[in-house]
Order: structure tokens, then sequence, then C-alpha cells
């Protein structure tokens, strides 16, 4: 005869087994690979320091520089508003940048006066001047920005601004433009020509005309190590994007990206090595700009994350961003302006370049195709339906509708960039 305690001591075990058995269950289960859209964590548990709780930053100011993949880091900081109903600070009226180019100033934002300090988010093109941000956004705040090379910036940029900064449109292409800048270029003359020369030291808030003196660069180089707790490096994005992952606390599937505003590669002008030389020169405050923070970059890198650690975790964020290309993407890749079946999606065209966007699988769920949706919306589209969400009583005339660009692009001096 079985005495009671062992038969208690059965059922224990027996409750124990059958909790095993069905978290086993639940984990595989919850970890199911299926054809529409699957949310991973990989590893996220494991890439964080047992003894150091993380907890995602939620307030985050991202200086958006021109042509530096930036377009594609605005989707990403809206989709995390949406995710964790945040509020983003929005341009007032009917612009599409936050005062860009004068200098920032509060008064910039849309309802700033109602809501004051109690913005998470600000990400939208503006020129930096730190003390009227601050007003904006709160203490404790995160600020990060990207650069990128010089070199190829300023052909992206004449490409893109051909019809609106003066010196790229009286010359015939990147090469004469810089056999002789000083030909076409008038320091002063044109507000658009700041496009043209130094635009991201100008973006940092800058004369992008200002001698080139030592002093004068480290003074600068300094204030913006002080105004910025991370600088990203745009031949580096996905390196960019898993050391801002870390910084944030933010999970893998927040920093995950399809790159947006890129441009068809026939649309590329071919420097030659003279003109590459000449940039140096030419743009040489970004260039001393950008040598200093590609090694600051690299610093923060072996800080805070490992070399080791950067690889395996860049390989997952590339496995799960090629999960989702074809989970979402008809195509598997973007497609010329042309080739884009749903207008909605045709991202903003400028100058000579052919801004290639992306068309959507017609089998999606509806919850995956809101996600893939957002995922590959352009800026304009995005940020009028955030704006839509954020101010209901107030009414936008640029609804992020193709039909509507032509009338509020007239009411616009700059264009919208990447």
């Amino acid at each position: 005869m079985k005495s009671p305690g062992c038969t208690s001591r059965r059922v224990k075990c027996f409750l124990v087994f059958s909790l095993c058995l069905g978290l086993i269950f639940l984990s595989g289960f919850f970890h199911r690979e299926s054809k529409q859209f699957v949310v991973l964590k990989k590893n996220h548990e494991e890439l964080l320091e047992p003894s150091m709780p993380c907890h995602p930053k939620t307030n985050v100011m991202f200086l958006k520089t021109h042509k530096t993949a930036s377009s594609t880091i605005l989707n990403i900081m809206f989709r995390f508003v949406e995710k964790h109903s945040l509020t983003v600070a929005l341009p007032a009226g009917q612009n599409v940048h936050l005062g860009y180019p004068h200098a920032f100033l509060a008064n910039f934002v849309e309802d700033f006066r109602a809501i004051g300090q109690n913005y998470n988010i600000m990400c939208n093109h503006l020129r930096f001047n730190p003390s009227e941000v601050r007003k904006v956004m709160a203490a404790n705040t995160f600020y990060f920005s990207i650069l990128r090379n010089p070199i190829p910036l300023l052909e992206s940029s004449y490409v893109y601004y051909k019809n609106y900064a003066p010196a790229f449109r009286i010359s015939k292409n990147v090469n004469e433009y810089l056999a002789s800048p000083m030909k076409y270029y008038r320091p002063g003359s044109y507000r658009d020509n700041i496009y043209a020369r130094n635009i991201m030291w100008f973006d940092f808030g800058y004369d992008n005309n200002a001698e080139d003196n030592t002093k004068y660069i480290q003074s600068v180089l300094k204030e913006i190590e002080q105004n910025f707790h991370l600088i990203l490096i745009a031949e580096y994005f996905d390196e960019s994007m898993i050391l801002l992952k870390h910084m944030l606390c933010w999970d893998l599937d927040d920093v995950i990206y399809f790159k947006l505003n890129s441009r068809s590669q026939d649309t590329v002008q071919t420097l030659t090595l003279e003109s590459k030389e000449r940039i140096k020169t030419w743009c040489s405050l970004d260039w001393k700009l950008y040598l200093h923070f590609n090694q600051s970059f690299w610093r923060k890198i072996e800080e805070t994350i490992g070399l080791e650690e950067l690889e395996k975790e860049v390989n997952l964020l590339r496995t799960r961003q090629k999960e989702l290309m074809e989970t979402c993407l008809l195509d598997q890749e973007a497609v010329r302006k042309s080739h884009i079946k749903n207008k909605a999606l045709l991202p903003f065209q400028s100058g000579d370049a052919d801004i290639l966007g992306y068309n959507l699988r017609r089998d999606l769920d509806n919850r995956t195709l809101r996600t893939c949706q957002k995922m590959v919306m352009p800026e304009l589209q995005y940020m009028s339906y955030l704006y839509a969400v954020q101010h209901p009583r107030k009414k936008r005339k640029q609804a992020g509708l193709p039909t509507m660009w032509s009338s509020f692009l007239e009411k616009m001096r700059l264009p919208t960039s990447n």
C-alpha cells in the first residue's frame, strides 16, 4: 500500500512534468516559422547583460542629415513611434521639414505651444540649433545623427539637387562643376547652394563656407561631441543599426529596414580621380567631420559591443531582413519609379535621380500587409499619416497622395531628401 506522501510526491512530479511539457510546447509554438510575417527576437535576451537592466529609450532626437541614408532611419523612427504610441515633433503648417534651411526654432513644431516639452521623438530635417531643440525635447533625450563620405555624398547631392542648387544647375555635370567650383558657386547669394558645399557641416548648424582653420574645426568637433551621444556612419549602415540598437536598448526588429530613397544606378555620375581629390578640398569641413567621427564610431563599437559580437549581430540583422523581404516584397528588391504598381507608395522624385520604391506581395493577410506597408512607406506619406493620427482636428493638404503633390510642393522652396 502506497503512503499518501508518496502519492503527493507523484502528483507534484506529474505537475512539474506537465508544466515542463507545456513550456516546451509553447516555446515551439511561438518560434514556429510562418509563411507570413514572423516577429523574431533572435538571441535578444542573450545580447543583454544580466547585471545591467536595459530599458528602451523613448526620448530620441535624430538629426536627419542630407543624402546620408537618413530617410531609412526616419522610417525606423516612425515605426518605433507607432509601436510605442509615442509623440513625434512634426513640422508646423504645410512644411515637410522643421524650418530648414533656417536655424531651428521651437515654434517650427506643430502645436509646440500647446504640447511644450512633451514630444518623444524628433527626426525630420532641421538645421541643428541646440538651445531651441531642448525647448522641445525632454532633458533625458538621446541625440544621434549620421554622416556619409563627402565624396559620394557630393555626387549624390549633385544629381538630386540638380534643379535646385544654382551652382549645379548651370554646370553640365559633376566633374565640370568640381573642376572649377567657384565658377558656379556664389557663397551667400543663393540659399539653395548650401547643397553644393559642406552640407553636413551646415546641417549641424555651422557655416558651410567657414575657413578651414584647425582651431575652429577642433572646437566644432568638440561641440558636436557634447551635443550628440552617437554619430553613425552611412558606409557601415548595418553596423550602425546594431550599435544604435545597443545604445537605445531596442529590439532587433526595431532597427530592421528596407533601404528607402535610394536611386537607380544609371543615374550615378562617375567621378574622376581628380574630382574625388578636389572634393576633399572643396568640402574640407565635411571631410574632416567625417574622418573624425568615422574613428569615434569604431571606438564606440569596441567599447560597447566588440567586433566579434558585432559580426554575429549584423548577420542576424541581414538574415531577418532577408526573411522580411521574402515575406513582403513582390520583386525581392527595390524597383524603378515606372515599375511601382501602387502609386500611393511612389517616393518623391527630384532632379535627375530615379528614386526607387517597392511592390508588395498581394497574398498578405491584413496584419502582415500593414507591417510591410509601413516598412516601404516613403517619408512624405508616412509623415502625413502620422500628422493625421497625432493632429486629427487639423487639415493637412499634403496627405501624402501623389495626386496632391503638385499643389503642396509649389509651396515649398526646398524638396525633402534622403
